[in-house]
Parts: structure tokens; C-alpha cells; sequence
């Protein structure tokens, strides 16, 4: 066993953000932290997202820098793989990102259920002796353990460059049945930035009516938008343009309120 690995391991020790709790724990259905991200990790009410099999964390840490008013905890069996991030993490103060040592194969011996928005599968290992897929993270037999704690309307989002496990991954989620909001071969996301020509005109034609006035946009069509029209939605008083991602209707409504310094609710 490599020096490297030791060092990192007695470091990961020392963060407060990296949980290890011992696998025979979870072998025996042992719960850790479930229910308790929230309280005990995060402090705060706000979205939790995990990345599992999140090998160095850097796309934990990239999305927590990206989105501070959400929480990211990267998962892994590998506490050797992900010390880069939560060193990164760490170094930068960031207090929005948590980093579990564990098999996914035990992973709801660590969250409860609702307690989590959204599940990333970042270029996960395809596994390609794998005949039955029963090791594939992306498969059914995990999706259907994931599904166990996410809230609903939530979203597993897929990324790999690997032919084999897209292809098969589409395949099973078809026969499933399983709502798949987009599909892209495209892993470098040319689709992704293609503009929505139709509901660019749609919002062109909605700025300035007095009438109108609040309009509510899933923020992955806002950034498909041409630049200039994200700005005059974004400085745009009647109607007021609100972005929202997956979050809970609670959310939408502090959105509102804070838009507005109304309290539509009520």
C-alpha cells in the first residue's frame, strides 16, 4: 500500500465535512446520519444533491461553487480518490459540500426518505464484464434504491462518455418505463446550448405585459436562451421572470416573495 494513500486517509480524518462510518456498519443495516444531512451537516433547510461514485470530487465542488444556495455531498468507496475535493473544499471554506465513504450498495442506510433533490451519475465505471448489469450505478436495481429518498418530481441526471453504458443505461431506463425528461449522445453538450427558438419568442412576446405578473421558467430552458433575452428577463419588472430548478414548492414560494415583497400564499 502506497504512502500517498495512508497520508491522504489520516487527512481525511481530520475534516468535519468527510464521514467514514465503518462498511461492517452498513453491512448490518446499521442508519447513519439518515434524516440528518440537514441539521447535523448543513445547518440550513436548502436542497441536498449527491454525486455517487464521485472519484476525486471535483464535480462536487465545481457544482457547490457554482450553486452556494444548495448542498452537494460526494459519495464514494474511495476516501484516497475523493481527499482532492474535500482538500479543495476545505481550503476554500465552502460549507455547502460533504464527502460519505461508502458502497452504494448500502446507501440507504444513509439517507432517509424525501431527504434528498437530486442524484449526479458523473461518468461512472460501465463495468464492462458486467453482463447483467447488477454492478452498473447508472442500472434499475440502483435507481430503484435511489428512488427510495429522493423527493418526488426529482431528477437522476446521467453523464458518461462511455458508448457501452449509454447505450445500455437508455435501454434499461425505456423498458422500465422511467420518464427521461432529455437524451443527448452529445456528452460535451452542444444540445444542451442549443437555443429554444419557440419559447424564446413565446417569452419575447410575454415582456411588457402589464397584466401578467409573475412568470415561473425551469432554469435549464433559461440558459438555452439567447444572451440578450436572459438579460431583459432577468432585469424585467412586469412581469417578474423567476428561474427555478427542481427544488420544493416552498422554495418557489420564497422566490415569489422575494421578488415580489409579497407573500402570495397567504
Amino acid at each position: 500500500m502506497g504512502k500517498g494513500k495512508l497520508k491522504k486517509w489520516k487527512e481525511n480524518e481530520k475534516f468535519d465535512h468527510v464521514f467514514e462510518p465503518p462498511l461492517q456498519d452498513a453491512i448490518d443495516g446499521t442508519p447513519f446520519m439518515k434524516g440528518e444531512w440537514r441539521d447535523k451537516v448543513f445547518q440550513n433547510d436548502r436542497p441536498i444533491h449527491l454525486e455517487l461514485g464521485c472519484g476525486k470530487g471535483e464535480y462536487t465542488v465545481g457544482q457547490a461553487r457554482k450553486y452556494p444556495e444548495q448542498n452537494f455531498i460526494g459519495v464514494d468507496i474511495k476516501g484516497h480518490r475523493f481527499w482532492r475535493g474535500a482538500k479543495i473544499s476545505d481550503q476554500e471554506g465552502m460549507n455547502n459540500v460533504a464527502f460519505l465513504r461508502t458502497r452504494l450498495e448500502f446507501i440507504n442506510c444513509f439517507f432517509d426518505e424525501n431527504e434528498i433533490d437530486g442524484v449526479w451519475l458523473t461518468f461512472s465505471d460501465p463495468q464492462p464484464k458486467d453482463e447483467k448489469g447488477t454492478k452498473r450505478i447508472t442500472g434499475p436495481l440502483f435507481v430503484e434504491r435511489y428512488k427510495k429518498f429522493l423527493k418526488p418530481g426529482s431528477f437522476i441526471n446521467v453523464k458518461t462518455d462511455s458508448v457501452l453504458l449509454y447505450e445500455w443505461t437508455l435501454e434499461q431506463y425505456q423498458e422500465k418505463g422511467y420518464d427521461i425528461l432529455l437524451n443527448s449522445a452529445d456528452v460535451y453538450g452542444s444540445f444542451i446550448n442549443e437555443i429554444d427558438e419557440e419559447l424564446a419568442e413565446l417569452l419575447r412576446d410575454l415582456l411588457g405585459q402589464e397584466e401578467i405578473g409573475v412568470v415561473v421558467v425551469d432554469n435549464f430552458d433559461l440558459v438555452r436562451l439567447p444572451e440578450r433575452l436572459r438579460v431583459q428577463l432577468s432585469e424585467s419588472v412586469t412581469p417578474t421572470v423567476l428561474g427555478i430548478g427542481t427544488e420544493e414548492d416552498n422554495t418557489l414560494r420564497e422566490s415569489i416573495k422575494s421578488a415580489l415583497g409579497v407573500d402570495l400564499w397567504k
